[in-house]
C-alpha cells in the first residue's frame, strides 16, 4: 500500500497475553449473555423437577405435611443454585481470541482521514470520528471505535523506539480530538 508523508505505519503479532489484556479492558464478564440466559431458564426447571421427586419420595417417610413441604424446597432451591452454578462454570470463557486474531500479523496506518488496519485478508477503515476512545497504558494502548471492534497495540511493536511510539500515541490523540470536533460542528448536532 502506498504511504503519503503524514501517514504512520506500525504492524506486529498479538499474543495471547495481548487478547487477555483486551478482554479485560473491553468485556465486563466472563460469561456470555446466551450462557446466562440459558442457564437462568432452566435452573428453576431443574428446581421444579427436584421438588416434585423430593416430595414423592418423601410421601413415602413417616413426616407430617409441613415437614415434606419444607424439605422437597429446600432441596429444589439447592438443586437449581447448583444447576446454576455448574452451568456457569461450564459456560465459562476461556479463550480470549477471537478469530484469528493471535495467528495474524495486524498493520495499522494512521493517516490524514483515520486508521487503516489489516489483518490478513481482512481490511477495515475507520475514520476519525469513528473513533470512540484511546486509552494509554504502561505496556500498551486500546482503541475502541463506534461500530468496531476494539484494537489492542502492544508496546513491542515499537521495538524500543520511544520516538515512534510517542509518534503514534501523538497522532492517536490528535485524530481522536479531531475526530471529536468534527462531531459536534456536524449540521443537526445540538
Amino acid at each position: 500500500m502506498e504511504q503519503s508523508p503524514s501517514a504512520l505505519h506500525i504492524s506486529g503479532q498479538l499474543r495471547d497475553k495481548d487478547m487477555k489484556r483486551l478482554v479485560n479492558e473491553t468485556r465486563s464478564s466472563n460469561i456470555g449473555p446466551t450462557s446466562l440466559y440459558y442457564a437462568g431458564v432452566t435452573a428453576p426447571a431443574i428446581s421444579a423437577s427436584m421438588a416434585l421427586v423430593s416430595r414423592h419420595m418423601l410421601d413415602q417417610a413417616p413426616f407430617s405435611a409441613y415437614w415434606i413441604w419444607l424439605i422437597s424446597t429446600m432441596m429444589a432451591a439447592m438443586a437449581g443454585i447448583v444447576w446454576y452454578l455448574i452451568f456457569v462454570r461450564w459456560a465459562y470463557r476461556h479463550q480470549a481470541g477471537r478469530a484469528g486474531e493471535i495467528d495474524t500479523e495486524t498493520k495499522i496506518d494512521l493517516t490524514p482521514q483515520g486508521l487503516h488496519i489489516q489483518r490478513g485478508a481482512v481490511e477495515t477503515r475507520i475514520t476519525w470520528p469513528g473513533v470512540k476512545d484511546v486509552r494509554l497504558r504502561r505496556g500498551y494502548t486500546l482503541i475502541t471505535f463506534y461500530g468496531a471492534d476494539p484494537v489492542i497495540v502492544p508496546n513491542k511493536w515499537f521495538t524500543g523506539n520511544k520516538a515512534t511510539a510517542k509518534a503514534f500515541r501523538s497522532r492517536l490523540m490528535e485524530g481522536l480530538s479531531h475526530g471529536t470536533q468534527q462531531e459536534e460542528t456536524r449540521p443537526g448536532r445540538a
